[in-house]
């Protein structure tokens, strides 16, 4: 908080003074008060209106510089404007300090009420924010606590890993499998109810047996971090018989109605989407440059950086990854898995590994994808 005269004084007096002599701050002030001493009568004698409490202590700053004494004087008064103004013109008469001569000269006076109501005004408008910020409620983030609040009654724990689901996931010879409980929620809420969410990177058992039994739709999210949820749900062995993909940039917890039923009325079989992956990193104008980057690292226990000419950067072993710069990309020479993208995550646009099982947010791609 700014800091202000003690709360009596309405004005403070600044002045600048410049002594053609080496003096100390009791001789500057004794000049003050002996030189103004009977100028303005008695009822503005600097002494009697200290006692008074209507003048406040003279503060001096100074330094020597060569033969003279330079600096400045600040005097607090509660006095009127005019009777301020009189004192400070009558400083400006003191032109000697001991034998020296010296030369005052008042630089402003502060209004400190005025200072003050500047501070208010605009601590007001901070304090104003605030209050707005914490009593202004976000109306779609309350509807969203509510829908949340009151679709999730609806839903059911399934398996022995409990995961969340809608009430006819059971009972259903299709399922719609998606990544996250906000996922399942919005789902639900729009009607759709043989729906499954995993809860995670780490694929639950019981999806894994659920598959075999029931046809599965996979309603991945519009960005890269489907393709390692669909990846990661091969591997443990889940039969996946359709995928179905958010708009680009779209999350499937945030979709309308309308976009949920387009995205899974578009859905395509499992070969078909593996097969458009591999179209899609073929025609990559890039590859050769990602098999390039992974060649360097290659057998080398190294990782590497490099920025979007995919000039290299830096490099280190793979021990301190950690300590690489943040850049456009990483290529390392290992499998990416949960405990190295610990230490990368959110450092890169793109990761080249020699393979992936990590449902990662930045786009990886890996010596199968290039090959």
């Amino acid at each position: 908080m700014a800091k202000f005269a003690p709360v009596q004084y309405k004005y403070i007096i600044k002045a600048e003074f410049e002594i053609d002599g080496i003096v100390d701050r009791e001789d500057i002030i004794g000049a003050i008060f002996g030189q103004t001493e009977g100028l303005l009568g008695m009822e503005l004698d600097l002494r009697e209106l200290q006692k008074q409490g209507k003048l406040g202590r003279i503060e001096v700053e100074y330094k020597r510089v060569g033969n003279k004494t330079i600096g400045t004087i600040t005097i607090p008064t509660s006095l009127k404007a005019v009777e301020t103004s009189l004192i400070a013109a009558a400083i400006e008469t003191v032109d000697r300090v001991g034998p020296a001569k010296a030369r005052f000269r008042v630089k402003e006076i502060v209004d400190v009420r005025s200072s003050k109501r500047e501070y208010i005004r605009n601590r007001a408008k901070e304090l104003f924010v605030q209050l707005l910020s914490k009593t202004a409620p976000d109306i779609e983030e309350l509807r969203r606590e509510l829908e949340e609040a009151y679709y999730s009654k609806q839903l059911i724990e399934y398996g022995e890993e409990k995961l969340p689901a809608g009430p006819l996931v059971e009972k259903s010879d299709e399922i719609i499998l998606v990544e996250g409980r906000a996922d399942v929620v919005n789902l639900v809420k729009h009607g759709i109810l043989n729906v499954l969410g995993m809860n995670g990177i780490n694929i639950p058992k019981s999806v894994v047996e659920l598959s075999k039994r029931k046809k599965v739709t996979l309603f991945i999210d519009g960005d890269r971090g489907g393709e390692l949820v669909l990846r990661n749900l091969l591997a443990a062995g889940a039969d996946i018989d359709y995928v179905a993909v958010a708009p680009p940039g779209r999350e499937v917890e945030e979709l309308t109605n309308k976009e949920i039923l387009k995205a899974l009325k578009s859905k395509i079989p499992l070969e078909q989407y593996i097969k458009n992956l591999r179209i899609s990193i073929n025609n990559d104008e890039n590859k050769e440059k990602y098999k390039e980057l992974l060649s360097k690292v290659f057998d080398t226990k190294k990782a590497i950086v490099f920025d979007e000419q995919f000039n290299i950067i830096d490099e280190k072993p793979l021990e301190e990854i950690d300590k690489l710069p943040s850049a456009y990309g990483i290529a390392i020479d290992k499998i990416l898995d949960n405990e190295t993208y610990a230490k990368i995550k959110g450092k890169y646009q793109l990761i080249l590994a020699l393979d992936s099982n990590v449902n990662a947010q930045e786009r990886v791609i890996t010596l199968k994808d290039i090959q």
